[in-house]
């Protein structure tokens, strides 16, 4: 097998992973009122149980960046990825207390490693093309959480208990990641021996900035989430069912800007198109802080879907630029914040909103996204464009097929 061969097959192979991950956490969260209901968790232990998640996955993603100095990322993801999913079927098929709060550990501690690995071989495998590809992997981890909501809504309306939702899903997406799992590729890693000596003297430091990028963007993200609907509803005055359509908007519009987004790193550098998506994010916030009524907020939205979708993944691409010899450990330590601002962003908003105003709420997390523009520095990087050495002129990205023209 030729190395271009091997290396277009370990990008699709890898775009799927991503893309089974986005159908699975998109089961999971759209489905946690139905998990509330059929374990009886009260509303005041329900936050505990959800807070416990994105915590295992932190603690998780820490052992990751040991584990990987002593086996290759592709075979933490070639594992970790079919335990969530078996977590998530663990999840509806329980009867008891302990049962749901096992599945939701368990499946932490499994998404924190699947996370880490698998942005470690996004990473490399961008190194080894030469050029932008990881916002084609996260299109198709939004892709995929287009289609899982879709079937959360389906088990839903249709009233199917959540181990009958969950199965098919299962049954299909199980198998098939275990023999995309055979194409892994691993190329363009640093030797064991430089992973091994971490960032070094002082590297946290410069990993800092992007860190504060990475908890602010899920801020941001979560923030959306999590109230899109409540405020579209009780702020906007929309309807119950219009107040459903901000987070599918938000999502379809994450998964066309990251279906093109590499495109527009080429061009015009990774640093450009995160200014540029931090700014049109920013108003996006502002717009819907703002808004006169529904249709005004949904435009904010879909603003924040265009604005936030690049900025994750020219994250994790800029660890690994800043640290070549080092890559996993930076991607390892920057996950971890993917979790921190998961975790912050949703009480941060709704703490404001009930003690003061949810449209001034908007504005926290448009400040947060804003101090991504005094950091754009750190994602600047000449190798961030072209300068291809392994691929054919011919490939289409990821996100948009992963097939040739």
């Amino acid at each position: 097998m030729t190395a271009d061969v091997r290396l277009r097959r370990g990008r699709g192979a890898l775009g799927f992973s991503f893309f089974v991950q986005g159908v699975t956490f998109a089961l999971l969260v759209t489905r946690i009122p139905a998990i509330q209901d059929r374990y009886g968790i009260s509303d005041g232990l329900l936050p505990a149980f959800l807070a416990a998640v994105p915590v295992l996955a932190g603690l998780s993603s820490v052992a990751t960046e040991h584990l990987v100095k002593r086996v290759p990322p592709s075979v933490v993801l070639r594992w970790a990825q079919p335990l969530v999913l078996l977590a998530l079927l663990g999840a509806g098929a329980g009867t008891d207390l302990w049962h749901v709060a096992l599945a939701l550990g368990a499946f932490g501690l499994s998404v924190g490693a699947l996370d880490a690995s698998m942005n470690m071989l996004g990473v490399r495998l961008q190194g080894a093309y030469g050029r932008s590809i990881m916002l084609g992997f996260h299109a198709s981890y939004s892709l995929g959480g287009i289609l899982g909501a879709s079937a959360a809504w389906a088990g839903a309306h249709w009233h199917l208990a959540l181990f009958t939702s969950y199965l098919p899903a299962v049954l299909v997406l199980l198998p098939a990641s275990l023999f995309a799992s055979r194409f892994y590729v691993d190329h363009g890693s640093a030797s064991r021996e430089s992973e091994g000596k971490g960032l070094g003297v002082g590297g946290f430091k410069l990993l800092l900035p992007l860190c504060l990028v990475m908890a602010c963007a899920y801020i941001g993200d979560s923030t959306v989430a999590n109230w899109s609907a409540k405020y579209l509803q009780d702020v906007l005055g929309s309807s119950e069912q219009l107040a459903t359509v901000p987070y599918n908007v938000y999502m379809v519009t994450t998964l066309l800007g990251r279906a093109v987004g590499d495109l527009g790193v080429r061009r015009f550098g990774a640093a450009a198109v995160v200014r540029m998506g931090t700014v049109v994010a920013a108003g996006g916030f502002a717009v819907v802080a703002v808004a006169s009524g529904p249709w005004v907020g949904m435009i904010g939205f879909t603003m924040l879907g265009i604005g936030l979708c690049v900025i994750v993944p020219q994250t994790f691409a800029a660890a690994g630029r800043l640290f070549p010899g080092a890559s996993d450990t930076a991607v390892a330590r920057l996950n971890i914040f993917n979790y921190v601002g998961f975790l912050i962003g949703s009480p941060l908003v709704g703490g404001i909103g009930d003690a003061w105003s949810y449209r001034g709420a908007m504005f926290v997390p448009m400040v947060l996204v804003l101090v991504t523009l005094f950091y754009a520095r750190s994602f600047a990087a000449d190798g961030a464009r072209y300068g291809v050495r392994h691929e054919r002129p011919r490939v289409v990205d990821v996100g948009r097929g992963g097939n040739e023209v």
